[in-house]
């Protein structure tokens, strides 16, 4: 996958996809299916997790064994909405931010997520190497992405409905910013950006509409909480979730803050009431009703 100076970012400022998407759009079986998967893979305890592409927060109570949470995202309308949902707490820092050039100290973190992200990445080698850089030695990573090579696209080739191959690897954007990965490909980022593979889970086997409206909702839980086991072994479902550690020996943040400059990295920032500001190159960072904005300097 070419790498990308400035690559493209996938912005939902304003985007109304919390409600109808996940609310109003029949998708509690996709919800729940996630939810077994990320419990499964999560660390029970936690001190501080990074939950990169929060949104508007709907998997944040999922993270109820980490003592603090960091919410990213690059849609400020979206983080409003996760504040809404959780409030005001000093558990959660709210960050507007972009994933490629991401606002914290190397080594902050024991736990990062991403569901539900990586397939808007341009760069996602690039993503990936960013969360590597936050995490501290043996931190966990929890990643997410669409899977190519799904039953779905095998047989829609295989009938010549469509006419890229599920087979190769490099990824397919099947709309802007909407990329489907090989799984090969990402076990080939993750690997080559310092992380080792874990674990594997298949999600959402059963994500066909027919089957979501005459299956009785539990069975069809059930029978994909049961399909997510093979994971480690192969690949169909349109979703995969990896857990992975962080391998090597990289700093350990200990300077008691965790924001770094995103423009020329140097930490830690002076933090105010309001703003923000780097005293090496001179460059600020609003503060606006809790939610941190380095998506634009002020300056």
């Amino acid at each position: 996958m070419p790498a990308e100076e400035n690559p493209p970012i996938c912005d939902y400022e304003g985007s109304d996809y919390q409600s109808v998407f996940w609310e109003e759009g029949g998708r509690a079986y996709e919800d729940q299916v996630e939810a077994i998967a990320l419990k499964r893979l999560l660390p029970d305890s936690g001190k501080l997790l990074l939950e990169t592409g929060a949104g508007a927060g709907r998997n944040t109570p999922r993270y109820q064994g980490f003592e603090n949470i960091v919410l990213l995202d690059y849609s400020l309308s979206q983080l409003q909405l996760a504040q809404e949902r959780l409030g005001i707490d000093h558990r959660y820092r709210y960050v507007a931010a972009d994933v490629y050039h991401l606002p914290f100290i190397p080594g902050t973190f024991d736990t990062v997520t991403m569901i539900r992200t990586l397939h808007h990445m341009a760069d996602a080698p690039a993503a990936l190497r960013q969360v590597r850089q936050v995490l501290q030695p043996d931190g966990i990573f929890l990643l997410e992405y669409a899977n190519k090579r799904n039953l779905k696209a095998i047989l829609r080739y295989a009938l010549r409905k469509q006419d890229w191959s599920p087979f190769t690897l490099e990824p397919i954007e099947f709309a802007e910013l909407n990329y489907d990965f090989h799984p090969r490909a990402v076990t080939h980022w993750l690997r080559d950006c310092q992380f080792e593979v874990e674990r594997q889970l298949t999600v959402s086997h059963y994500r066909i509409g027919i089957l979501k409206r005459f299956v009785p909702h539990r069975l069809l839980v059930g029978m994909d909480s049961l399909a997510q086991l093979t994971g480690n072994w192969f690949q169909l479902s349109p979703s995969v979730f990896v857990r992975s550690r962080a391998a090597g020996t990289t700093p350990v943040n200990e300077t008691g803050s965790i924001f770094r400059c995103p423009t020329c990295g140097t930490y830690p920032l002076r933090e105010g009431a309001e703003v923000v500001c780097c005293d090496s190159c001179s460059n600020q960072w609003g503060i606006v009703n809790g939610i941190y904005d380095f998506r634009e300097s002020l300056t």
